[in-house]
């Protein structure tokens, strides 16, 4: 753990929660992807996002969740995680908002979240439809992971409760076969990247500046400026979509 902020709220294998504290009275919860390195735990990631750098929100409190195992919230603990790590934090000060982001894996996490906790939104980019073996055909390439996990808690991905709002974001170049199997109900914006692959996404959005954009208009619930910002980044609303 490289910045001297974050606070270890909780530790039970294989989960983490790291605690970045911080004013106002909204939460954002960053869930890891599997990251980069096989050998180490998943790193935090949307440190700016989640704290809101560069925005009037900042310093804004949030939670880092890392799942040492890769389960794609399968591993029994992911539950008890996530509601002791909100109750610490609830402890401390009250919350009033909740957004959940994160990237593919992480993505799931923060899609699931929202079955355990009161999630108000969630931003998930290049989400997994599903990642049991022989749901999405011709899907491999997570194996190495996926193919470790003993019982599937769910064969597919959910969709949050109506009252939270859900941002699903994919990249049309090599995900439309997770993509498309969503189902779209009023409270979810699907937003498909014609330009743009799985692992394009984020860092594409990064660069331009986009997804603390995205962000701040989750929190605020400002559907217009979200898709607005989306649409400058080369979103097309799935509604819209042709492959």
């Amino acid at each position: 753990m490289t910045d001297p902020g974050f606070e270890r709220i909780y530790a039970r294998a294989p989960f983490t929660v790291d605690l970045l504290d911080g004013g106002g009275d909204d939460l954002v919860i960053s869930f890891a992807s599997i990251g980069h390195d096989p050998s180490r735990p998943p790193a935090p990631e949307f440190v700016a996002t989640a704290t809101g750098r560069g925005t009037p929100g900042f310093p804004r409190r949030a939670l880092f969740i890392s799942d040492d195992s890769r389960s794609w919230t399968n591993d029994p603990g992911f539950a008890p995680a996530l509601r002791a790590a909100l109750t610490e934090v609830r402890r401390r000060r009250p919350v009033t908002r909740i957004a959940a982001i994160g990237l593919s894996m992480g993505a799931v996490s923060a899609l699931v979240a929202a079955e355990v906790i009161p999630v108000d939104v969630v931003l998930a980019l290049s989400p997994q439809f599903s990642v049991k073996p022989g749901v999405v055909p011709g899907e491999a390439r997570w194996s190495e992971w996926t193919r470790q996990i003993a019982t599937f808690a769910r064969e597919t991905t959910p969709l949050p409760p109506a009252t939270c709002w859900a941002i699903l974001c994919h990249g049309a170049q090599d995900d439309l076969a997770q993509a498309m199997p969503f189902p779209h109900p009023s409270n979810v914006d699907h937003l498909i990247f014609p330009d743009l692959g799985h692992s394009d996404l984020a860092p594409h959005l990064k660069a331009r500046g986009g997804l603390s954009g995205l962000m701040e208009s989750a929190l605020a619930g400002d559907r217009r400026r979200l898709l607005r910002i989306a649409s400058a980044a080369g979103a097309v609303r799935r509604e819209k979509f042709s492959p």
